[in-house]
C-alpha cells in the first residue's frame, strides 16, 4: 500500500507530517510557485527533501540508492500536463513501452495494454498516432501508460491544465474510475471548479508549507 506515513518538508520551511492512505484521492492546491510540483517530484524521488523524510511502504526515499529508484517507480505512475508521449509510436506502442522496459513477455504486454486501453476508453484507437488524437485522448493515453504496471499510486501533475473544460471533466471521470479500482491518486491542480465540485481531500501549499489539510475541502484561492 501507499505508505502509512508520508513525512516531508517542502524544500525549506516548516516541517509537516502527512499521512496518505491506500485508496485516497488527494488534491494538491496552491498558488503558482508554492511547491506543488516539488511535492509531487519528491514522492517519486525526482527531488529530495532538504530535511525531514518521505516514507512509502516503509521505505525512506532519501536513503534509496540511484539503482533502486526505477524499482520504486514501478509502483508509482506519473501523468504530466504535456503528456510526454512518443510522437512516432502508436497508442499501443506508447503504453506497451512501460512494460517493455521491465521485460514483460509479449503475451502479457498485449493483454495488459488492451485491458488498460479499455479502462481509458481508447481500445478502438490502439493503432493511432498521438497526432491523430485530440488533447483529451492524448492525456488518456498518458494515463493508460502510467497505470499499465498496476501501480499503487498515480501522481497527476496538472493533468487537465492544457485541456478545454469539457475534456477536463472527461479526464476526471477516468481518474475517478482508476481510484475506484483501488489506486491511490494524488493530483496537483489549479482547477478550482473541479476541486469544488468533485469533493476530495485537499492539501494546500503556500511558500513551501502545508497550510491546510481538509478531508473534503474547497480550492480556497481566487484564480
Amino acid at each position: 500500500m501507499f505508505g502509512r506515513l508520508i513525512r516531508t518538508v517542502l524544500k525549506r520551511l516548516m516541517e509537516s507530517i502527512l499521512n496518505i492512505e491506500k485508496g485516497e484521492f488527494v488534491y494538491i492546491v496552491g498558488p503558482s510557485g508554492a511547491g506543488k510540483s516539488t511535492f509531487i517530484k519528491m514522492i517519486y524521488r525526482e527531488e529530495r527533501p532538504t530535511k525531514g523524510e518521505i516514507v512509502i511502504n516503509n521505505t525512506n526515499l532519501s536513503s534509496l540508492k540511484e539503482r533502486q529508484i526505477p524499482y520504486l517507480r514501478r509502483n508509482i505512475g506519473v501523468v504530466f500536463q504535456d503528456f510526454k508521449l512518443l510522437t512516432s509510436q502508436s497508442v499501443y506502442e506508447n503504453v506497451a513501452f512501460a512494460l517493455e522496459v521491465i521485460e514483460e513477455s509479449p503475451e502479457a504486454i498485449k493483454k495488459k495494454v488492451m485491458d488498460v486501453l479499455d479502462i481509458v476508453r481508447l481500445k478502438n484507437k490502439a493503432r493511432f498516432l498521438p497526432s491523430e488524437l485530440s488533447g483529451g485522448e492524448q492525456q488518456r493515453v498518458a494515463i493508460a501508460r502510467a497505470i499499465v504496471n498496476q501501480p499503487d499510486v498515480l501522481i497527476a501533475d496538472e493533468p487537465t491544465g492544457n485541456l478545454d473544460p469539457d475534456t477536463a471533466w472527461g479526464i476526471m471521470d477516468t481518474l475517478e474510475e482508476i481510484n475506484r479500482l483501488g489506486t491511490t491518486v494524488v493530483m496537483a491542480t489549479h482547477n478550482k471548479e473541479i476541486v469544488n465540485t468533485i469533493k476530495r481531500r485537499v492539501i494546500a501549499i503556500e511558500n513551501g508549507r502545508v497550510v491546510r489539510d481538509e478531508a473534503r475541502g474547497n480550492y480556497g484561492y481566487e484564480i
